[in-house]
């Protein structure tokens, strides 16, 4: 307990809090995803367009990440979490009432300004308490346990769409939004004991960046990360128009598939936060960069071999993801190490380029699209590829 009567940084209450935080993003895209053809139907618009909610969403949470960074360093980690989530609630309550897809994908934009803060500062929480190592194996339990959010949301999202429409699950997103305001509120102790205060000084914050943009090792795990979770977005913007509209799943059950897949993330991340002590970081993120390549690249051959059936896109993504559960806390932890003063800075460029790449993933299965499984397979064979590669290349002989 600290002096200000709220539970240690390091407590099992405030890891909960921190993981509710960093599943800000994949419950605020995965609660909906069954809704996803009805929304094209009811708006009498395209795949296209519908499926902008979820760049849109990516681009806004990519372009706050770059100020909430420099924003935690500066006046800490507490103000700037309850000042995003306060902004999260305002754009739920949007998406909510909307009554257009224009008006919808707007919100989305707001909401996601809203919903970074969480794992930007959350991830730069975690740094503030834990050494290297340590940290990266609580990020991969907070991973593993996160995975339950995108596990249960598709399900929930499935038959609340099914019995009260798509504007319920915004109805418990909202809810969520003030569930974690009171949490952050009453748990949540300051944990960054450096404050800078020119870190949001335009010329600090083009020289941090720089610092961290020209650091090989910093770039080579960011780019690992992004590229390990575009091939990941790809499944999940694309997963209910190829399970739905392609295989034929009930929209009620699409949660069942998608859930599948996401089982796998969860015992990656549950071998990674076992294992990374023993096995080393760099040796986890290569085996799961391997094993996420191989994921992809047996999804390509099955679809472009006419295989179109639900084993043949559950099964290599469920394997796809289980690696990528490695892959992912690890190169967070070695990209956010290196520069400890610039922890939340570092994050944020993290989370950037991370969701930058996704929203393109997510744009370009859109634009492909031929109602069939072959751009979901051969998008993330290419990810994951280039995951693999921008760890062989970047971090592996600097390590060296």
């Amino acid at each position: 307990m600290s002096s200000t009567g709220r539970p240690a940084p390091t407590s099992f209450t405030v890891a909960a809090l921190l993981t509710g935080l960093v599943a800000f993003g994949p419950i605020s895209t995965d609660l909906y995803l069954a809704s996803l053809p009805d929304m094209a139907r009811e708006f009498r618009t395209s795949v296209e367009m519908v499926q902008l909610t979820l760049s849109v969403f990516l681009a806004g949470f990519a372009t706050a990440m770059l100020a909430y960074g420099p924003l935690s360093d500066r006046f800490g980690r507490r103000p700037v979490l309850m000042g995003g989530v306060v902004v999260y609630l305002a754009g739920s309550l949007a998406c909510m009432l909307a009554p257009t897809i224009e008006t919808l994908i707007g919100a989305r934009f707001l909401q996601a300004l809203g919903a970074c803060c969480g794992p930007v500062v959350a991830r730069a929480v975690v740094r503030d308490v834990y050494p290297r190592e340590q940290a990266a194996k609580v990020l991969s339990y907070m991973a593993s346990a996160m995975a339950l959010a995108p596990f249960a949301a598709p399900i929930a999202g499935g038959w609340l769409h099914t019995i009260f429409g798509w504007r319920a699950n915004f109805v418990l997103l909202t809810l969520f939004g003030v569930l974690l305001l009171l949490g952050v509120w009453r748990l949540l102790d300051e944990t960054n004991a450096h404050k800078d205060e020119h870190a949001l000084s335009p010329l600090r914050m083009l020289a941090n960046y720089r610092t961290l943009a020209g650091d090989r090792q910093v770039m080579g795990y960011a780019l690992t990360v992004a590229f390990g979770f575009g091939a990941m977005f790809t499944f999940i913007s694309a997963s209910s128009f190829v399970l739905i509209d392609v295989m034929g799943l009930p929209p009620a059950f699409f949660g069942f598939g998608f859930a599948t897949v996401i089982a796998g993330y969860i015992v990656g991340g549950f071998v990674a936060g076992r294992w990374t002590g023993r096995v080393g970081l760099d040796r986890m993120i290569l085996i799961g960069t391997v094993g996420a390549t191989v994921s992809g690249l047996t999804a390509a051959a099955l679809a472009w071999s006419g295989v179109q059936t639900l084993q043949a896109v559950l099964l290599p993504m469920m394997g796809l993801f289980l690696f990528a559960a490695m892959v992912l806390p690890n190169s967070t932890a070695g990209a956010i190490a290196p520069h400890p003063r610039m922890a939340g800075s570092a994050s944020a460029l993290v989370g950037f380029v991370q969701m930058v790449l996704g929203a393109a993933a997510g744009w370009a299965h859109a634009a492909t699209f031929d109602h069939s499984s072959r751009p979901l397979a051969t998008l993330a064979a290419t990810l994951s590829t280039g995951a693999l590669l921008a760890f062989l290349v970047l971090v592996r002989p600097r390590k060296s």
